[in-house]
């Protein structure tokens, strides 16, 4: 029995338009409720949200056959932690700032097994090869990985081209809060110079080839996104989702 289909990764291939959120509450209880809006995908947050390895198997397992697919960010590339998550059955990796082919074609090596890369062959212990029931896991996982990498500064756009072509990337996410501040304008995604440069990497990312990503959380801006060309478009934040309708909802009593 060979691993799971990565069905977002064949979801990308196939050139279809994804709407994804991001959960960043650490909790497969929020998780699941999130996935029962019918989402693409959703991003398991390690870089900002609270996440260990064990808060995100529990969310990888809830969403386990359902259409919302896994998408383990997390906070830096190091090896021993791709090898952790992807024991814990995560395929869909999300690594923040990519700056440079190099630093891709190691991410793409930490994914897979020996001799096309470096992960320890451990899973037969762990829940990704479903504790050894999956005899061909090692034999065929390689194939169902999934590699997008974040590029949010001004030198992961110089090195854009070569970061898109590397085999084994199979989309680049632009990051525009971190691009923004990057290039001395904090807090201000929709400065113009910002602006042109999203649309310029969203366009450069799909003429090599590979899927654009991106994220807003507003709706105008995210069809503007979409219209620029990201494939990947994550259309909301779980924990700003709770916090706005609370307000709302508090705000309203108070004013009347």
């Amino acid at each position: 029995m060979p691993a799971p289909e990565n069905t977002f990764k064949a979801a990308l291939a196939s050139g279809r338009m994804l709407y994804g959120c991001w959960a960043g509450f650490a909790d497969a209880y929020a998780t699941e409720i999130l996935a029962s809006a019918g989402f693409d995908w959703l991003v398991i947050d390690g870089e900002h949200a609270p996440n260990d390895l064990r808060t995100i198997m529990a969310q990888l397992q809830v969403l386990e056959g359902r259409r919302s697919a896994p998408v383990v960010r997390l906070p830096m590339g190091e090896p021993w932690q791709i090898k952790q998550v992807l024991d814990a059955g995560a395929q869909t990796l999300l690594i923040p700032l990519v700056e440079s082919a190099a630093q891709a074609r190691d991410l793409v090596r930490a994914m897979r097994y020996p001799p096309q890369g470096i992960r320890g062959s451990g899973a037969a212990l762990a829940r990704a090869s479903r504790f050894s029931d999956i005899g061909d896991y090692a034999a065929t996982a390689n194939d169902r990985m999934c590699l997008l990498v974040q590029v949010e500064t001004r030198a992961g756009l110089a090195a854009l081209d070569e970061i898109a072509h590397v085999e084994g990337v199979d989309g680049v996410f632009v990051g525009p809060s971190d691009l923004a501040a990057d290039m001395g304008h904090l807090g201000d995604s929709t400065h113009p110079e910002v602006r042109a440069a999203i649309r310029t990497a969203l366009s450069d990312i799909r003429a090599a080839g590979k899927a654009p990503g991106i994220l807003a959380v507003d709706h105008d801006t995210a069809l503007t996104y979409r219209d620029w060309g990201a494939q990947f478009l994550a259309v909301g934040i779980d924990v700003l989702m709770l916090a706005s309708a609370a307000r709302t909802t508090m705000n309203r009593w108070r004013d009347g």
